[in-house]
C-alpha cells in the first residue's frame, strides 16, 4: 500500500476516503449532524442572557443616530459582518462593511464623523483588531464590540459589549466557527428587528429596498402594472354564443365579461362554461350570454397588489379576474401576466 502512495499519491488519498466515508454509517452521520444542530440551539439559546441593558442601549445609540453603521471584522467575523450590514441596510438602517485587515491599509477613510462602529470578533484579540481599534477610538467615533469573551481586548476597548459567545463550537474539534457565527448572526438579526419596531418599517418601505426578485415583486406590483390594458373582453347579455365564442378567442384571456348597454358588469363567461354549455345542449344556437353567464363574477381592483389577485385565483380555483376601476369594469388580469412577472 505504501508503495502505491508513492507512485501515485492521489489515487492513494482518494482510496483512503473511499474506504474511510464507507466505514461510516449513515446512522453515524445523522448522529453528527444533529449533534452540530443541538449545539448550535443551546448556543442561541444562552444568547438570551446577551439581551441586557448594554443591548438596549446599543439599540437606542443606533436608532438615535445620524450618521451610518460601520461594522467590521476578520476572517469568519467579516463574511457575517456582511450578512449583518445587508440586514441593516435591507430594513432601514444605513450600514457599510469595512474589512478590519483594508481598514488598517487604507479603507479607514470610510469611517466619518458622525458614523458607529461595530466590531464583530470571536476572541476580540486578533493582530488586526488591536491594531484597529485604537485607531477608530482616536478618530473619537463610538465603538461598539460584538465579541465571545467580555474580557478580551475588544471587550475592554469598546463603550459598548454585546456579548456574542458560544459555550462550544459545533465541530469536533471545538476550533472551527460554527456556533460563535451563529450566535453573532442571530445578535444582528435581533439589532435589526427591534430597530426596524422602532422605526415603524412597514411593508410599503421593505419593497421600495426589495425591488426586484419575487419578493420585491409581491409587496409592490399591482393589478394595473401587470394586466393588458388593451384587452377588454366584453359581450351584452342578448349577443349570440357565437359572438361570445369569438370574443373569447380573439382578446385571449379565456373568458369575456358581460356588460348591459351602460358598461355595468353583469357576469362572466369563461372557456370553461362554453364547454359545459355545449356539454347539456345539443342545440345551443339559440342561446345567448345571458344564458350561459355566471353571475356575481369574482372581482379585483385596479390597485390591489398583483399577489393579492393571485391568491383569490388560488383559492377559487381560477385563471382569470375581473378587474374593477371606480366600480366599473376595467379588464381582466390572468394567471398567466402574474407567473410571466415572476411573482410566483
Amino acid at each position: 500500500v505504501h508503495i502505491f502512495y508513492y507512485l501515485c499519491p492521489l489515487s492513494y488519498t482518494f482510496v483512503l476516503f473511499f474506504q474511510n466515508f464507507m466505514s461510516t454509517s449513515k446512522a453515524d452521520i445523522q448522529k453528527t449532524a444533529l449533534e452540530v444542530i443541538e449545539k448550535e440551539l443551546l448556543a442561541v439559546n444562552a444568547l438570551r442572557q446577551s439581551i441586557d441593558g448594554s443591548f438596549l442601549k446599543v439599540v437606542e445609540i443606533l436608532y438615535a443616530s445620524k450618521g451610518r453603521l460601520i461594522v467590521t471584522g476578520i476572517g469568519k467575523s467579516a463574511l457575517i459582518g456582511q450578512k449583518i450590514v445587508a440586514t441593516f441596510n435591507s430594513t432601514g438602517t444605513p450600514a457599510i462593511f469595512m474589512h478590519a485587515a483594508d481598514a488598517i491599509h487604507g479603507d479607514l477613510g470610510i469611517v466619518q464623523p458622525g458614523d458607529t462602529v461595530m466590531c464583530l470578533s470571536k476572541s476580540g484579540d486578533t493582530a488586526e483588531i488591536k491594531v484597529l481599534v485604537p485607531l477608530i477610538r482616536r478618530m473619537g467615533n463610538l465603538l461598539i464590540g460584538m465579541v465571545g469573551n467580555r474580557e478580551s481586548y475588544l471587550g475592554r476597548s469598546a463603550d459598548y459589549v454585546l456579548v456574542a459567545s458560544a459555550p462550544h463550537e459545533a465541530c469536533p474539534n471545538d476550533l472551527a466557527p460554527t456556533a460563535s457565527t451563529t450566535v453573532q448572526m442571530v445578535l444582528g438579526d435581533a439589532l435589526a428587528v427591534c430597530l426596524l419596531q422602532l422605526r415603524g418599517f412597514s411593508q410599503a418601505d421593505f419593497a421600495r429596498f426589495h425591488p426586484g426578485g419575487s419578493l420585491g415583486k409581491k409587496l409592490y406590483l399591482r393589478v394595473s402594472d401587470i394586466m393588458d390594458h388593451t384587452l377588454r373582453p366584453g359581450v351584452l347579455p342578448e349577443q349570440s354564443i357565437k359572438d361570445t365564442i369569438f370574443e373569447i378567442s380573439r382578446n385571449r384571456l379565456g373568458a369575456t365579461a358581460v356588460l348591459d348597454q351602460t358598461g355595468k358588469l353583469q357576469g362572466i363567461i369563461t372557456d370553461g362554461d362554453v364547454r359545459r354549455m355545449v356539454e347539456k345542449n345539443s342545440h345551443f344556437e339559440a342561446l345567448c350570454a345571458g344564458d350561459v353567464m355566471t353571475k356575481d363574477p369574482k372581482t379585483v381592483l385596479f390597485d390591489q397588489l398583483a399577489v393579492h389577485a393571485y391568491e383569490m385565483m388560488q383559492s377559487n380555483k381560477i385563471t382569470q379576474l375581473i378587474v374593477l376601476r371606480d366600480n366599473r369594469y376595467a379588464g381582466m388580469v390572468h394567471i398567466h401576466d402574474i407567473i410571466r412577472e415572476g411573482i410566483v
